[in-house]
């Protein structure tokens, strides 16, 4: 990379944690995004260290754009992309409710990807590398959070995302989950579900543990829904819906 692009998103990004105007905290920020996509991969991740200092930025917006830059660049180089995804976990714990909300809502997307991809890449190469054995790792501490999340006291809004991440996990590892408009309005294409497993040996995804998982997790739904009455009015009618 030439030395004035590094340097350029180096002063971006330290303006976006120096800065004491917010506006251009962001603005620098976006821009630092366009150019780390904009380069090779491998170059783009020795900026990444950089980047995640943004994490302990005192502005949640800040701190929101950045899992908002993590989910669109997170992959861009694979060696990197664990220690990225990793700070999802560490946004869940966000004293700024955006920023937590901000997580599950990138946290999912980055999910239903990982599972894709962990399908794809062994249909095609008869294979998983290995940074996606080590996302898939961090996904599932991930999920452990975002379930807890959901059966304890907080904020309606948070755990209502969190219901939403709970619905996403019975559709992708339910086996007899055939509704293909359901599964399309997720986002979830229906090639990709738990079933194509049955019968094909996955070196990482166990189609045993993830049905089991998906029960329990409806097992966990019905518990909610029979305690309706002392839910919140939305979280409610999101348990009732699904």
């Amino acid at each position: 990379m030439a030395a004035p692009t590094r340097d350029q998103v180096l002063s971006l990004l330290a303006a976006a944690n120096n800065h004491g105007d917010l506006a251009v905290k962001t603005s620098s920020l976006k821009q630092a995004k366009d150019l780390l996509l904009s380069i090779d991969p491998s170059l783009a991740a020795d900026l990444f260290p950089y980047l995640l200092e943004l994490q302990s930025s005192p502005e949640s917006l800040v701190r929101k754009l950045l899992i908002q830059i993590i989910e669109e660049i997170g992959f861009k180089a694979a060696e990197q992309s664990p220690t990225l995804i990793s700070v999802l976990l560490t946004f869940l714990r966000d004293n700024d409710e955006i920023v937590v909300k901000q997580s599950i809502v990138s946290g999912t997307n980055i999910f239903c990807s990982i599972f894709e991809e962990l399908i794809v890449q062994f249909q095609q190469y008869g294979k998983v590398e290995r940074w996606l054995e080590d996302i898939w790792v961090w996904m599932l501490k991930f999920k452990d959070a975002v379930f807890g999340i959901a059966l304890e006291p907080g904020s309606v809004g948070i755990k209502l995302l969190a219901l939403k991440f709970l619905e996403m996990f019975v559709l992708l590892f339910s086996s007899d989950f055939n509704d293909a408009e359901k599964l399309a309005a997720k986002g979830i294409r229906q090639a990709v579900n738990v079933s194509w497993l049955v019968g094909h040996p996955h070196p990482v995804l166990d189609p045993v543990v993830l049905m089991s998982d998906a029960n329990r997790t409806i097992g966990i739904l019905l518990n909610l829904l029979q305690s309706v009455g002392s839910l919140p009015g939305c979280l409610t009618i999101a348990v009732v819906n699904w």
